[in-house]
């Protein structure tokens, strides 16, 4: 049960008074209306002395207490009240409040040490990758140093593999750059109006090659001669494009098909590049945009990519002030969606 000052005072003066009175009616000179006016004189005197007393030494300093909690409180969660939150009652409404601020604060614990795990989970995925490539061009460098440089074969060959290597080392190092800086928003995007019909051409061009050795189909589903002009940076979409149509080709299947739409809406495309692909399993979906995330473990050691792409694409298209979607069923295929602003 909840106690106020002026409760505590009330069934303390109300105790009091009667047991004195009871007292006074052992007196056989006392009326029954003086035992009334000595019940009353005590009670209210009572009253006042332990309401006063209760108020000034307890109360008064609690809620001093409560408003320095108070202040704490609204430094910590950035909540900012206009009236005053006493209540006649702030003994509860402190352990309340203890209660929210230990909870903000556990909650605080709880994502230091999210982000603690994903660190180390991070700086492992980092050594692992740049320790394929680097361990690769030193061993071919050593096994030409070795004596093998004698032989034009053998040096050929090993120079190539090992520049290849190093080739792969650049890309990643560049993409963990392109990823910090996006972090950091450092990158800003120089958004311009252009066709995405012919950027999208081009991206097939260039990994034409790539997918015939897939046995992949290339589908661009736009009508002949149909214009999308885009607000956006070309160079970064296009950079979106090659991250999406590549993993397509990696994980799609022989004779399988990739296709790319522009559906236009009032201020903007929704663009979507599909395929169909093995598909992405259910638990997969929220971590692929992941920095190093795999959905396929046996590909761990797949120098032909950097790990970084989907990552990659969920910063840019959030730059352009969009949301990267998936959808995808095993078996079926997957699909994509964001939307990027229209031309001005």
């Amino acid at each position: 049960m909840n106690f106020t000052s002026r409760t505590l005072a009330l069934f303390i003066s109300l105790a009091v008074a009667l047991v004195l009175t009871a007292f006074l009616a052992l007196a056989t000179y006392f009326s029954w209306q003086g035992f009334i006016v000595a019940l009353v004189i005590v009670f209210i005197s009572c009253f006042l002395l332990l309401y006063f007393s209760y108020e000034a030494l307890v109360f008064r300093e609690v809620k001093n207490v409560y408003s320095s909690l108070e202040k704490l409180r609204r430094q910590d969660f950035k909540q900012v009240g206009s009236k005053s939150t006493l209540t006649a009652d702030p003994l509860r409404k402190i352990k309340e409040d203890i209660y929210m601020i230990a909870a903000g604060k556990q909650q605080e614990i709880d994502e230091l040490k999210q982000l603690q795990s994903m660190r180390r989970e991070f700086l492992a995925d980092v050594s692992h990758e740049l320790k394929t490539p680097i361990f690769a061009a030193q061993g071919f460098i050593h096994t030409l140093l070795d004596g093998a440089v004698d032989d034009p074969n053998v040096r050929d060959k090993f120079l190539q593999k090992a520049a290849k290597s190093l080739d792969s080392l650049d890309a990643l190092v560049q993409d963990l750059i392109s990823i910090s800086q996006f972090e950091k928003g450092v990158v800003k995007m120089q958004k311009r109006n252009f066709d995405a019909v012919p950027l999208v051409q081009e991206v097939f061009e260039q990994l034409e090659q790539k997918a015939a050795q897939h046995e992949i189909n290339f589908h661009l589903e736009v009508a002949p001669d149909e214009k999308v002009i885009l607000f956006a940076d070309p160079n970064r979409i296009r950079q979106v494009f090659i991250n999406l149509m590549d993993n397509a080709i990696k994980y799609g299947h022989k004779g399988g098909n990739i296709w790319v739409y522009f559906d236009e809406g009032r201020k903007k495309f929704t663009v979507t590049v599909k395929d169909d692909g093995k598909g992405i399993g259910q638990e997969h979906i929220n971590r692929i945009f992941e920095r190093f995330y795999r959905i396929d473990k046996s590909r761990a050691r797949d120098t032909t990519s950097t790990g970084l792409g989907l990552a990659i694409c969920k910063h840019i298209v959030e730059a352009h002030r969009s949301v990267i979607a998936v959808k995808s069923e095993i078996g079926k295929g997957t699909t994509i969606r964001f939307k990027l602003q229209k031309a001005k």
